[in-house]
């Protein structure tokens, strides 16, 4: 059913991507992950996942302008792709799957 399979991992950081448009950079994502997961990420956990993403096809990056505060590093901008979405797509649809027909499982039913 499934030919592009995501780790949670990968979701939850092209939905961050998705999220935050054209402000999903480093400092924004691992924020944004830390936020709805509850959970610390390291950066080099982050750049990790999102090298492997943008390998894969599913992410793009664009660099920004450099800036003083950056010692004169640019941001790297991150954006999903047609992939990227397809992607995300399907593993929505995997996950409704999975759930269908499955008792109130929030009511303790089963």
């Amino acid at each position: 059913m499934n030919d592009i399979e995501l780790t949670l991992h990968e979701q939850t950081i092209l939905l961050s991507i998705w999220r935050l448009k054209g402000n999903a950079y480093g400092v924004t994502l691992r924020e944004n992950v830390m936020k709805v997961t509850g959970k610390n990420i390291h950066y080099g956990t982050l750049y990790n996942t999102l090298n492997k993403l943008v390998k894969k096809g599913y992410v793009i990056t664009e660099s920004g302008e450099p800036t003083n505060e950056r010692g004169g590093r640019s941001k790297i901008y991150y954006d999903l792709t047609e992939t990227g979405k397809t992607a995300l797509r399907k593993a929505r649809s995997l996950q409704a799957a999975l759930w269908e027909g499955i008792p109130d499982f929030d009511a303790g039913a089963g």
